[in-house]
């Protein structure tokens, strides 16, 4: 089955001929499977936002092709309107966007532009209050009269009432407390799960993306540094720091006990760290 999405070639420049002229992506290209859950790293400036801004035509490349379903998004108007509803884009603190006066409207309005009947909107919503745990009392307020962690929800309901088929979050955890973080991820996971979507996640939370991803694209400096499973991206820990990039303080824990001499190689999971740590102790570890 040919990928969901293909990048070829994108590069953007910001003030392009102007003194002010900045290259934020430059020469970029990797595919998106369906289903995939992709991770996207990289320190400020190194492109992320750019980037995901292009996968569903909200920023136009200087040169390169964005396709999705092998078409290019920008060959015809259509196609580009359409790819707003299949890829949804959740930008950081989405928050700050809501507008209407109750939270089962603002849910709606994505699927209302999209020419829904009010009957399929009227389902589209209670189902993605359902994925993000919003109760059917709740969309009868207003948003403004939820907590931040709510209004987080109320925002990434209105992206998945549209049915994307791939979800981009821009840091969709950003502010909240460990509670709220992990009630975000498990939302998230679980319309990956109901849709069989793809799922697209920048996050400066290395354990975060070491957990739950499938796969890692690490930006540096306007380039596609590195992509492949966490595995293969977390054994280049030291690339990685090069960069300005944090570690899963597991992986920075096994990298000190190699420099002290002990037989392990770098994890990014306590899954993999208690598995190492049993065979370090001939299987009589008891972690």
């Amino acid at each position: 089955m040919a990928p969901i999405l293909e990048i070829k070639n994108l590069t953007h420049t910001y003030s392009a001929g102007t003194p002010f002229a900045h290259k934020a992506l430059d020469n970029v290209s990797f595919t998106v499977e369906r289903g995939e859950f992709i991770g996207i790293i990289g320190h400020t400036g190194s492109g992320k936002s750019t980037l995901i801004q292009h996968l569903n035509g909200l920023l136009k490349p200087e040169s390169g092709e964005v396709l999705l379903d092998g078409k290019n998004i920008w060959s015809e108007k259509q196609l580009t309107r359409l790819s707003r509803f299949r890829v949804g884009l959740v930008f950081q603190y989405p928050e700050y966007q809501l507008f209407e006066e109750t939270v089962y409207k603002d849910i709606a309005y994505g699927p209302k532009n999209m020419g829904l009947d009010d009957g399929e909107v009227d389902r589209r919503v209670r189902e993605a209050a359902g994925f993000v745990g919003l109760t059917e009392e709740q969309l009868e307020v207003s948003p403004f009269d939820l907590s931040g962690g709510q209004k987080r929800r109320v925002a990434i309901a209105g992206v998945i009432a549209m049915e994307p088929e791939v979800l981009i979050l821009d840091e969709p955890t950003a502010g909240l407390d460990p509670v709220g973080r992990e009630e975000i991820l498990s939302n998230i996971q679980s319309y990956r799960q109901a849709k069989n979507a793809t799922i697209m996640m920048v996050s400066h939370s290395m354990s975060d993306v070491a957990r739950l991803t499938d796969r890692l694209i690490v930006m540096n400096g306007s380039h596609l540094a590195m992509d492949g499973t966490p595995g293969e991206v977390f054994t280049r820990a030291r690339e990685l720091m090069d960069m300005g990039l944090d570690i899963p303080e597991l992986t920075r824990l096994f990298l000190i006990l190699k420099q002290k001499g002990l037989p392990v190689e770098p994890v990014y999971t306590m899954e993999q760290a208690v598995a190492a740590l049993r065979e370090l102790k001939g299987g009589n570890c008891n972690a």
